[in-house]
């Protein structure tokens, strides 16, 4: 069930190497890449990931149009599968697909992980593959597909200019064990109500 290995990712490319070379960051942009650049996560990779309650996830579709999604859940919701490998639960959404939709056809994606409560960031860039016979799919609360990223890039970033914040409350709305999801406003309104989906569970209310 794990991800094919993606083709090497390269550092930079042409257009990165321009704006290097015209601000003379070529050799700092290629110490940067030689002491942090990794392709297997570390211990302390493995800690900050499945510490983290939210992520944001870069895809695009064949013909290379961006999309970007944040994902959200209770810590440990992504898991470090592999030493190059992590995995992380789809759960119900608005039904557009446009996160998944992209990775059926073009499996390269890029995820950021950010504390916002002591600055810090990682990002993972890599292939991903979507399953929904997973194995992993019974080990999370409410998952309806699994998701594996292979990573072919690892690198951290700098986080001076990620403002500190702490997370409130946690939203109500994320599965785990023991615990029904209230139904989202949003599936009761009469514009939305007649087209969801034969099996769900806003259907069943009054």
């Amino acid at each position: 069930m794990s991800v094919s290995k993606p083709a090497p990712d390269p550092a930079y490319h042409a257009g990165m190497r321009q704006l290097q070379d015209r601000a003379d960051t070529r050799r700092l942009a290629d110490r940067l890449d030689e002491k942090l650049a990794r392709t297997a996560f570390t211990a302390a990779d493995r800690a900050f990931i499945e510490s983290r309650p939210l992520f944001f996830i870069a895809t695009a579709d064949s013909a290379g149009h961006p999309d970007c999604s944040y994902k959200g859940g209770a810590p440990g919701f992504v898991r470090v599968t592999d030493a190059d490998e992590l995995a992380f639960p789809d759960y119900d959404g608005n039904g557009m697909f446009r996160t998944l939709g992209n990775v059926l056809v073009n499996p390269a994606v890029a995820l950021l992980f950010i504390d916002f409560e002591r600055p810090d960031r990682l990002r993972v860039n890599g292939s991903a593959r979507v399953s929904e016979d997973d194995p992993l799919r019974a080990q999370f609360a409410g998952a309806q597909r699994v998701v594996r990223v292979r990573a072919a890039r690892i690198f951290p970033n700098c986080p001076r200019y990620v403002h500190r914040m702490t997370i409130a409350e946690s939203s109500p709305y994320v599965p785990r064990d023991g615990h029904t999801p209230p139904i989202p406003k949003w599936k009761r309104f009469d514009d939305f109500a007649d087209v969801l989906p034969r099996d769900d569970p806003a259907r069943r209310i009054p």
